[in-house]
């Protein structure tokens, strides 16, 4: 992989998971459009780097032209996925308490198909159960925000942790356009 697709997915990885990557967020989901063996490639070689910093990345779904990469804080996730709510919600598509991360996630890859996602995406994402269960029966209408996720429920609520995320991202691009590459540019430490 050359220099620049290996800086092109670094940004690309950078804006759609800032959060995730500054320890804010349990999860993101990022699509790419490039060329799969390139993207299996960089995820293999960025095992290591992910791993330092308690992150892995998998791939959750190859279409077409289309890869799904799934970045995600195992720590962050599992106490997530664990909270009542979030449970409860997820049983009503078919996953339990006793299932891992690694089992839960391989039953979403298997729920994902081209072009549609199942509803319990948003959970693995880490958005509020109530904006999950709001999209689901307004059909993705009637929102009361619309940032990151839309939002039913908490706009106020949502609004700042929309600014946490952008935070986050404007960050990481700080670090990147001064010349770091992603790991050097997660390595740093800062408030956010």
């Amino acid at each position: 992989m050359s220099e620049v697709e290996r800086r092109s997915i670094d940004n690309t990885i950078a804006f759609h998971s800032a959060p995730t990557l500054l320890g804010v967020k349990c999860a993101n989901l990022i699509s790419f459009d490039r060329n799969e063996r390139i993207i299996a490639e960089y995820l293999n070689g960025s095992k290591d780097g992910l791993s330092e910093k308690g992150l892995i990345a998998v791939q959750l779904c190859k279409c077409r032209e289309r890869t799904l990469v799934y970045i995600y804080n195992p720590k962050m996730l599992t106490a997530w996925l664990s909270m009542p709510q979030v449970q409860q919600f997820l049983s009503e598509y078919g996953y339990t308490c006793d299932m891992s991360i690694e089992q839960k996630l391989r039953r979403l890859s298997c729920r994902i198909s081209c072009g549609s996602f199942p509803h319990e995406i948003g959970a693995f994402l880490g958005y509020p159960v109530e904006d999950i269960r709001g999209f689901i029966s307004n059909s993705g209408k009637n929102c009361l925000l619309c940032g990151y996720w839309k939002v039913y429920d908490n706009a106020e609520k949502a609004q700042q942790t929309f600014k946490t995320y952008d935070r986050c991202r404007d960050i990481l691009f700080d670090r990147l356009n001064q010349g770091l590459n992603l790991f050097q540019a997660i390595s740093k430490e800062e408030n956010i």
